[in-house]
């Protein structure tokens, strides 16, 4: 899918290449091509030179070499976006390719970043004048959506210490929580390593030394953004870590539960246990052999063993 950009009265006007012609006869700003068909790949070369490269092309290319600028002059920049987070939790790789004033994008993936960014170039006028400018906002929108999605990790997270802190956790809830904090992790990692790409591309743009100075400063303002996003991950994956060691330390508490009743039980047979071993050694002039009730005075002896170390356990408080 091919999707046309035009600007009109300070606004972005969109249409949709349905066949080669609509390419013809439009002054775009931005080209955004959305898992392109071979068909339409041919069309993109054909009208404005553009090799389109695969995912797969575009994640096996060298860190290093993720932003470059050609003999043209045309910038190319690859940077990850985060998907939305209640469909998958990946970053999605985008290409851009910024050449004569147009700006080219290939994805794969419908991400909420460019749904929002074309609401607000449509709807608000003056949003954006030039195609760096809609790059620059793709930029700043892609933090402001990473920063929403740590606000959905905190509360994730806050629901999480309610179980674990609020009351006794069972081994069974225990898991349900470990899974939970480990999902939790893995967006939160995810959105630090999609911020750092978000900054090392802001930086490449503002060392090239195509941007006005509103839009440098702009691009700082994004910077700084991101460094305010810096400390709430850090902060998250404390909170996280020490969940994980709460949930645990329960999950510990519960065995030893467990492991206590059998040392109590082990300890408070012992006694009837050597009572049972004197009284099976047969000795020939042991007196409860020739005493009616010297059996069942034995068997009463072993239980009075048995109980006795349980009265001692229990005012000692060791089987609460």
């Amino acid at each position: 899918m091919i999707n046309i950009f035009e600007l009109q009265n300070g606004r972005l006007r969109q249409s949709q290449a349905v066949r080669r012609g609509d390419l013809a006869g439009k002054t775009p700003i931005w080209i955004d091509i959305v898992e392109p068909t071979e068909e339409e790949s041919a069309w993109a070369h054909e009208q404005w030179g553009l090799d389109l490269e695969t995912p797969e092309d575009l994640t096996d290319i060298e860190a290093s070499a993720r932003f470059y600028e050609t003999d043209d002059g045309a910038l190319h920049l690859r940077s990850d976006f985060l998907l939305d987070k209640n469909d998958d939790d990946h970053n999605v790789p985008v290409r851009f390719v910024l050449r004569g004033g147009l700006l080219f994008s290939i994805r794969d993936d419908d991400l909420p970043v460019f749904r929002l960014s074309r609401m607000r170039a449509r709807t608000q006028p003056g949003h954006v004048a030039d195609a760096m400018d809609v790059l620059l906002d793709l930029y700043a929108t892609d933090v402001e959506y990473s920063a929403d999605a740590l606000e959905e990790i905190y509360a994730a997270l806050d629901e999480v210490s309610h179980r674990v802190l609020g009351n006794q956790l069972t081994d069974e809830a225990a898991g349900e929580v470990l899974s939970a904090i480990a999902k939790e992790e893995d967006t939160n990692g995810r959105i630090r390593r999609n911020v750092m790409d978000t900054r090392r591309a802001v930086s490449f743009l503002m060392r090239g030394k195509r941007l006005t100075n509103e839009q440098f400063e702009e691009a700082r303002q994004i910077l700084r953004d991101i460094d305010s996003l810096d400390g709430h991950t850090t902060f998250l994956f404390d909170k996280i870590n020490f969940l994980m060691d709460a949930t645990v330390g329960f999950i510990n508490i519960n065995q030893n539960k467990i492991i206590k009743i059998f040392s109590v039980a082990s300890v408070a047979l012992l006694p009837p246990t050597l009572i049972a071993s004197v009284y099976g050694m047969n000795y020939e002039h042991m007196p409860e052999l020739h005493w009616e009730y010297g059996y069942p005075f034995s068997i009463g002896l072993m239980v009075l063993s048995v109980m006795a170390p349980f009265i001692y356990f229990r005012r000692r408080g060791w089987l609460k």
